[in-house]
């Protein structure tokens, strides 16, 4: 059986008795500890309970379970597993079918999400008995409102804590090596000058530009990145030029083959991102390594694996740069990397402790500190670090407080700053400008004392000629992380005390709408809803549907129709091409019709018993098939096809009729001599053949078809009366 390292130890047995005493238990440590093996740990000592584990991908279960067996942990037949995406879709049978003994939440952090998380009350709730264990690297939920998961989820039960400092100063995680740098902020310089133009107080603005052509300045003189990636990659006490033996500097052995540049994770925010950044590869690290090897990962994409397993494998003499979105955050441990690249805009502190994370963790196998470049691509974000120099402060205060300063490792790690004066005068010229935050505070407040809430338009200006209705979205944005900018806590409080809603006009259209769709499904078991339909819960529901629909056909929109929302609309009946569906819905009533009465000779007027109107499908169908060309619906070979094999026939229904009791006619013509047929005369399968004639005297009478009339002449047919 697997021996854990000692903090995972004592954290799996503190997991394991919270999880005896209150069926509940969270641990909270930070990426690269290993975590993992506490929930692969409970597995291997229950082999014969049933467990089931949840995580975000199934792609970092499998790197997860790659590791423990690696580390020659034993084969764990007992785990079922499941994304959360997948637990989300289950219905309800499936679910009946685990019967969980434990349940593991991987990355729990992640269960805040709205979809995922019901899909995780589902299972809970259904399974009240089974003892839930959760693993993550942050409780908190810090662009969700500040949400702490482990009081939603574990009642605040933790069996184990701790922070990215801590993990450095017990030596976990091996103190990095730390270079603050940062990209292009000319667009943030214009951004700010456009704050600083529009300051309403004339001092505030003066003192503003003073400072905002310092930072100008300051940011002129820093150094470029090809420079620093050379300086900090590099062995300067080695340069090629100045030892005139090895033409590159290499590693030792005892840090692993990694070739003579190492290998570095690159850390982008989408594709669009990563693109920009793969094509400044050339610039940026000419300098070292003209051939350096470039690869991508990235979750949509169906070859990430194995482009990742190359980067693995690769041992050339080469600078390795794998650049990845998302894929490599959570779960995913990567052996052998020299550091990371931060290339961050705007990102949560969770998914900034991740990547940070993924070096350390590297580090320690290496036995070597990793390097960490953190380039920023603004102003605003030069700032994260500070809060993992805060953890380690008070980690060593409290282990020297509690007389325990022998689990000490290190207390501090070496940080260079490439940009120390950019950050000082930035800090100056916000604290200028948030004079600018109190006086549009203070109008909200005014709004709020009238109206009795922040329910402004965007265009909306107050009296004095304050855009208030754009700076509330502002701070909406920013409270998001979809715009560079600062709110504190406390600007964040002040907000919710006047009613703020955070959540965007866009957001709220889509939850309001959404809610009336949802209601309409459990009262109609379906979502087609007729687009000139009045409204429905004061939703035009039929509409908001259609455009839905168009938005996804077309692809535009895709900011609001994001992939978890197309999966919402799915898990309440959302048809996305209704024509498809209701043929499909029409063509299995026929197939009953057909079964039942061995022909498709149906009336007009018949309706099933499900409520189809089935006589005036068939009749509909039967015309846009000899009207094809006109413009009408146009009927499929495959759909024609299908109702040929049930006996449609296509000719017109009334055709039909005339032919077949023309056919009656001709037989009753050689049986008998005659066409003296008695009016209530009905032949042995049903056909009113004497009433039929009488019809086409009469017919003849108001006018006949030359074609009929010379048929039915030949049988010997009377036009008198």
């Amino acid at each position: 059986m697997l021996s854990l390292f000692e903090h995972n130890r004592t954290a799996y047995e503190a997991a394991v008795k919270m999880l005896r005493e209150t069926g509940r238990a969270a641990v909270i440590h930070p990426t690269g500890t290993g975590k993992s093996f506490i929930g692969f740990k409970l597995c291997e000592d229950h082999p014969d309970k049933t467990v089931c584990w949840l995580s975000p991908s199934e792609y970092i279960f499998r790197t997860q379970m790659e590791n423990w067996r690696t580390a020659d942990g034993e084969n764990l037949e007992n785990i079922c597993f499941f994304t959360y995406a997948r637990l989300m879709l289950m219905q309800e049978e499936e679910l009946t079918e685990i019967h969980p003994d434990y349940i593991i939440l991987d990355e729990f952090h992640r269960c805040g999400a709205k979809m995922w998380g019901q899909g995780v009350r589902r299972l809970l709730e259904k399974y009240p008995e089974a003892r839930v264990l959760g693993l993550s690297a942050t409780n908190i939920r810090y662009l969700d409102g500040q949400r702490d998961m482990a009081d939603e989820l574990f009642d605040g039960n933790i069996a184990s804590e701790m922070t990215l400092g801590d993990a450095i100063v017990r030596g976990i995680l091996n103190p990095p090596k730390y270079i603050l740098s940062m990209y292009s902020c000319q667009k943030e310089l214009e951004r700010y000058k456009a704050r600083v133009k529009g300051a309403k107080s004339g001092a505030v603005r003066a003192e503003a530009e003073k400072y905002l052509e310092a930072l100008r300045r300051a940011l002129e003189k820093a150094d470029g990145l090809d420079e620093i990636f050379y300086r900090h990659m590099t062995d300067q006490t080695k340069r090629p030029e100045q030892s005139g033996q090895e033409e590159y500097p290499r590693r030792s052995e005892k840090s692993g083959n990694v070739g003579r540049f190492g290998k570095y994770l690159v850390f982008c925010a989408n594709y669009e991102h990563m693109q920009e950044m793969v094509a400044k590869v050339p610039e940026w690290f000419g300098k070292i390594d003209q051939e350096p090897h470039v690869y991508t990962v990235y979750s949509e994409d169906a070859q990430a694996e194995e482009e990742f397993a190359r980067f693995k494998a690769d041992n050339s003499p080469h600078l390795k740069l794998l650049y990845c979105i998302d894929m490599l955050n959570e779960g995913v441990h990567v052996d052998d990397v020299s550091g990371v690249i931060l290339l961050r805009p705007t990102v949560s502190p969770i998914i900034y402790k991740q990547q940070i994370g993924r070096a350390l963790s590297a580090g320690r196998k290496q036995g070597e500190s990793a390097v960490i470049f953190d380039v920023v691509m603004n102003i605003e974000n030069l700032y994260s670090i500070g809060t993992v120099e805060e953890e380690m402060q008070a980690a060593v205060r409290y282990y020297k407080d509690c007389g325990e300063s022998r689990l000490i490792v290190n207390e501090h790690f070496h940080i260079t700053d490439e940009v120390q004066d950019c950050m000082r005068l930035f800090r100056r010229l916000n604290e200028t400008l948030g004079a600018s935050w109190e006086l549009m505070y203070r109008a909200a407040q005014r709004y709020f004392e009238e109206h009795g809430n922040l329910e402004v338009t965007k265009r909306y200006v107050t009296e004095d000629g304050l855009s208030l209705g754009q700076w509330l979205d502002t701070q909406r944005k920013v409270h998001a992380g979809k715009v560079n900018g600062i709110l504190t806590d406390e600007q964040i409080r002040r907000l919710d005390r006047l009613g703020m809603r955070w959540e965007s006009k866009s957001e709220r259209n889509w939850e309001r709408n959404f809610a009336a769709a949802k209601a309409y499904y459990r009262e109609h078991g379906d979502l087609l809803v007729n687009v000139r339909d009045g409204k429905y819960e004061g939703v035009e529901l039929g509409k908001w549907l259609a455009q839905l629909r168009t938005y996804r056909k077309s692809g535009i929109r895709t900011a609001y129709l994001t992939p978890e929302r197309i999966k919402e609309l799915d898990s309440v009946g959302m048809v996305w091409d209704v024509p498809d569906y209701l043929w499909e819905q029409n063509y299995h009533a026929a197939l009953r019709y057909y079964r039942e009465h061995g022909d498709l000779d149906v009336p007009y007027y018949y309706v099933s018993s499900d409520g189809v109107k089935l006589g005036i499908w068939i009749a509909n169908t039967r015309f846009a098939k000899r009207n094809e060309g006109t413009g009408r619906a146009k009927l499929t070979e495959e759909q024609a096809a299908r109702l040929d094999a049930l006996g449609m026939i296509w000719e017109n229904k009334n055709d039909t009729i005339w032919e077949r009791s023309y056919a009656a006619a001709c037989r009753y013509r050689k049986k008998y001599g005659s066409m003296d047929i008695p009016v209530a005369y009905v032949t042995e399968d049903g056909c009113r053949l004497g009433r039929w004639i009488r019809k086409q005297k009469e017919t003849y009478r108001s006018g006949m078809g030359a074609e009929r009339r010379k048929k039915l002449e030949a049988l010997g047919v009377s036009w008198a009366r």
